[in-house]
């Protein structure tokens, strides 16, 4: 018999309404009532960690999820995560950085209506995610409008759509169709040595997008606030502009005072590559990182997790250079 965990932390699926709007409420023992069949095949526990909006999970919030798991991992054949979609990629991806070699696996799920409306895809999303927790994988995964994707390639894209996340820059793992649910063996998360949690991590991190005429005075802000590491979504493959406003410059001077900085796209698709042109190479010369196809939601907690580690910016740059769960194609 398989045991699985089912373990929420509130968000959309277990809310419902009040005098201020949509507020969590429901217990794990009541989500999994609106389930409306029992498989004998398994046994469910269920354990209520935290009542969130995701809007309010932060960084302390992973390190509370990622202490559980890790403290009850070995007691089950796999973990349900409940949890709101505003953030889910976020703590997915971080999830998947701080759980190193999880040998189980770990579907995180939720939905875009509450349980208890009529018409909600919270009910088909948890039966999707506890028939893939059945399976033999290991690895932290999103689970969807009947899609399995690697935690640090999944985006949230839609704000009302059921088919709110997309796999980027990778196709999913798995999805349900008229067979049923199936995988791509090439694309799970293979473990490939003991599990540790690692849960240290540095939240003196910032996502900044560029746009055009930016003041790099930013940047000197930024150093003077004490960020050990920022992340930046570049123009394009890469562009980050030079002339009369020499933000090059500005991130030479950063990089020197040994702080961490990584690039990638705006774009949602493809990769970035500094190579292409002019003003890409000369971010490469200054001691960038580049981020190449990552998802900004993957770059931002990976540089968390990495600093938590170390804040030698020679070592985070070698962090990025290694692709652990999928999270970035590297040439």
């Amino acid at each position: 018999m398989k045991r699985i965990l089912l373990l929420t932390t509130g968000g959309t699926i277990a809310s419902s309404q009040s005098e201020e709007g949509l507020v969590p409420s429901l217990t794990s023992e009541e989500i999994l009532s609106y389930l409306g069949w029992h498989d004998e095949a398994i046994h469910i526990d269920c354990e209520d960690l935290l009542r969130l909006d995701s809007s309010n999970m932060q960084p302390e919030e992973w390190v509370i999820i990622a202490r559980r798991i890790a403290q009850v991992y070995q007691d089950y054949d796999g973990i349900v995560l409940s949890h709101g979609t505003d953030t889910m990629a976020y703590t997915a991806s971080a999830l998947s950085f701080m759980l190193r070699n999880l040998p189980i696996p770990l579907m995180i799920t939720g939905s875009q209506l509450p349980l208890i409306h009529p018409l909600s895809d919270g009910v088909d999303n948890i039966r999707t995610a506890f028939q893939a927790v059945q399976q033999n994988i290991q690895g932290v995964y999103i689970c969807f409008d009947r899609k399995i994707m690697l935690a640090t390639r999944a985006v949230k894209v839609r704000t009302m759509n059921f088919d709110a996340f997309e796999s980027v820059n990778i196709e999913p793992a798995g999805i349900v169709d008229a067979r049923g649910l199936h995988f791509r063996e090439d694309l799970l998360i293979h473990v490939d040595g003991a599990f540790k949690l690692e849960d240290q991590l540095c939240t003196d991190v910032f996502l900044i997008k560029l746009t055009p005429g930016m003041n790099p005075g930013i940047f000197d802000a930024l150093t003077h606030m004490q960020f050990k590491g920022i992340v930046i979504e570049a123009f394009g493959a890469g562009g980050i502009n030079f002339i009369r406003r020499d933000l090059i410059s500005k991130l030479e001077e950063i990089v020197q005072k040994g702080i961490s900085v990584v690039v990638c796209s705006q774009c949602l698709y493809e990769n970035s590559d500094f190579s292409i042109y002019q003003t890409g190479q000369k971010v490469l010369k200054k001691g960038v990182i580049q981020g190449y196809d990552m998802t900004s939601e993957a770059a931002l907690t990976k540089l968390m997790w990495a600093l938590g580690k170390t804040q030698n910016p020679y070592e985070v740059k070698k962090l990025f250079e290694t692709s652990f769960v999928h999270e970035i194609t590297l040439k």
